[in-house]
């Protein structure tokens, strides 16, 4: 007979019936399950672990807490920087080239008194000695060979005397040897912890290995490259250009020519971090442990190019040039830069606008020692030859060395020039042309492009494009934008001052006469009249010449389309999708939002995570193919 259950059991039954029924947070769905995993991949970069899935399916889960909790990371700013190093393309590329006599270090093997002898010096060294002048510090005659960079000495070795050796060259510990390579008697050697100490830092093995094989624990440098004093005084030989010239005996090649600068300015003082210093003054070399140089040829440094979890950790890492080395540092700073301003939740205008950046210790000699090199060519012939920084040498913390990868230092301020992502290496580098500088921007600040009119391209003479039938459509706006990096030199980031380079100089007007060489160089002879010349790109607005990227990073950031185009940049990426005319409604409330809130990147992410579009855009299920 069965019996039947008390009535307490059967009331706290119903009871906890009816509570399970009522349960405000029923078990998550297959489209909990999409969105959760979609949240996962963009705020931690991975899909969700097991114990993540555990916690979304306890009953005090928050999926607005879960978000809240993790706007923010390096996994978070990460997501976000690939919007903007995509959108701009700066990852760095194996054809940025960056290769300057003045701080490329090549090495010549010889046969020294004991055995074949590496000799590293700098190609067009200035030297006293004019056989030797502006190449290897020893002749032909001396070594029985002809020396040349990155490639194999020609002709057949003889055996130069220890006195000769050392009349000639200098002993160095180097800095890419020797971390303490500053105190007076350096011994912490590179050695297979180097790469653990100072990941990305993976010299080339030849560096570390003397010809006979024995370990290198110093070099034999020239001794005009071995110089460490700040300054040199320019000197002239009498070599200039001739149609009589020809090669004095005992050398392979003319001796270098005395600039006009330097017949103008013989026994001045001159800065040895300058190109012009290089190349008037045999007083300037590579400073204390040669780190005013990097060594380059023919392969110094092992590069990472393909590290898709950065260049601490490659997949491939292979020998490249210095060029190279300082090619991916530069798109590290422009990664750093980012990630610290959308990890702080910074102002977003700050990506153009900021005068700061972050260095490590390869970007820190770059700017403190490396940089200048490029300045200052032909500018030289109009007052030129010391250069003005985009970023002030003396703002980088002295302290930090060469070898230092993994220690990031935030800089607050580079100096007046600096405008954020605009005032970069790579970006200057990556875009060289004005135009090219001016145009990418608007795409990826403004989302305008500069889509040309339907009209026939007709013959013209009118240099002014913002005039010329069928390209003043688009140029009417591209030229202004152009004419601020009027006084960056193009595929560089020299900054040409008003006071060497006004915005028209009598002396390169058309008619005038013996105009300097350096005249075409910096002023464009098309716009060029009988009195007067137009600093070359500035022709369009010429007040944005002298605004420069800090002006073109105002106006844009003052731009009602910047708001928006923030907005739609990212909304895009974490929709997976174009937006379309059905979302102007939802841009435009987002871009609202985005204002009033101080244009921070966290409050836009969350509201785009939280919106219906984003959980339906990934709760649509993949079309099964048949």
């Amino acid at each position: 007979m069965r019996r039947s259950l008390p009535t307490w059991i059967v009331a706290l039954s119903a009871l906890v019936a009816r509570d399970v029924v009522s349960d405000p947070t029923p078990t998550p769905t297959l489209p909990d399950y999409r969105y959760f995993r979609a949240l996962s991949v963009d705020l931690l970069g991975r899909v969700p672990t097991r114990d993540e899935l555990a916690a979304l399916e306890r009953p005090d889960f928050r999926v607005d807490a879960w978000i809240d909790a993790h706007l923010g990371g390096a996994a978070y700013a990460e997501r976000l920087r690939r919007i903007y190093m995509d959108l701009l393309r700066l990852e760095s590329s194996p054809t940025t080239h960056y290769d300057r006599p003045a701080v490329s270090l090549r090495h010549g093997l010889i046969e020294g008194p004991h055995g074949k002898l590496d000799v590293y010096y700098r190609n067009g060294q200035r030297r006293t000695d004019p056989l030797i002048d502006g190449t290897f510090c020893f002749t032909i005659a001396e070594t029985g060979l002809k020396v040349v960079p990155d490639g194999a000495p020609q002709g057949q070795a003889r055996p130069i005397t220890q006195q000769l050796l050392d009349a000639r060259t200098v002993e160095i510990k180097p800095w890419w040897l020797y971390a303490d390579y500053r105190e007076r008697a350096p011994h912490d050697r590179a050695g297979p912890d180097w790469t653990a100490r100072y990941p990305g830092l993976d010299l080339f093995l030849p560096l570390f290995v003397d010809p006979d094989q024995t370990p290198t624990t110093t070099i034999r440098v020239c001794r005009e490259e071995a110089q460490q004093t700040p300054n040199g005084r320019i000197v002239v030989t009498g070599q200039v250009p001739r149609a009589d010239l020809v090669i004095p005996p005992g050398r392979w090649s003319y001796p270098p020519f005395d600039s006009t600068y330097a017949q103008a300015h013989v026994g001045e003082v001159i800065s040895c971090l300058s190109g012009t210093g290089f190349q008037s003054s045999p007083e300037c070399g590579c400073g204390v442990g040669l780190e005013r140089c990097i060594p380059n040829g023919p392969a110094g440094f092992s590069l990472a190019v393909k590290a898709p979890l950065g260049v601490d950790t490659p997949f491939l890492a292979i020998p490249r040039t210095a060029s190279s080395w300082l090619a991916q540092w530069w798109a590290e700073e422009a990664k750093h830069f980012l990630d610290d301003i959308f990890a702080s939740d910074r102002d977003v205008r700050d990506l153009l606008t900021s005068p700061g950046t972050m260095i490590n210790g390869p970007l820190a000699q770059f700017y403190r020692a490396l940089a200048g090199a490029t300045c200052c060519g032909t500018g030289t012939e109009l007052g030129y030859a010391e250069p003005e920084p985009l970023f002030e040498p003396d703002r980088v913390p002295a302290e930090i060395l060469p070898i230092e990868t993994a220690r990031w230092t935030a800089i607050p301020d580079r100096g007046p020039h600096a405008a954020g992502l605009l005032t970069m290496p790579v970006f200057l580098m990556k875009y060289g042309p004005r135009r090219a500088r001016a145009h990418v921007l608007s795409t990826a600040f403004l989302c305008k492009d500069f889509v040309a009119e339907a009209a026939a391209l007709t013959p013209s003479t009118e240099p002014d494009l913002t005039r010329r039938p069928g390209c003043a459509s688009c140029h009417t706006t591209l030229e202004p934008m152009a004419a601020y990096f009027a006084r960056v030199t193009e595929a560089d980031w020299t900054y040409l001052p008003p006071r060497q380079f006004p915005l028209s100089i009598a002396r390169c007007a058309g008619t005038y006469p013996k105009k300097p060489p350096g005249c075409n160089a910096y002023y464009d002879p098309a716009f060029a009249t009988a009195t007067s010349s137009s600093l070359r790109g500035a022709y369009a607005a010429p007040a944005h010449a002298d605004a420069g990227p800090v002006g073109l990073a105002e106006e844009i950031t003052r731009a009602p389309e910047f708001a928006a185009c923030v907005v739609q940049n990212v909304a895009q990426s974490l929709l997976g999708r174009s937006l379309t005319p059905a979302d102007d409604r939802w841009k435009i409330d987002l871009a609202q939002r985005f204002v009033d809130g101080g244009y921070r990147m966290r409050a836009l992410v969350r509201a785009i995570l939280t919106s219906p579009r984003y959980r339906d855009v990934n709760d649509r299920k993949p079309a099964v193919p048949r």
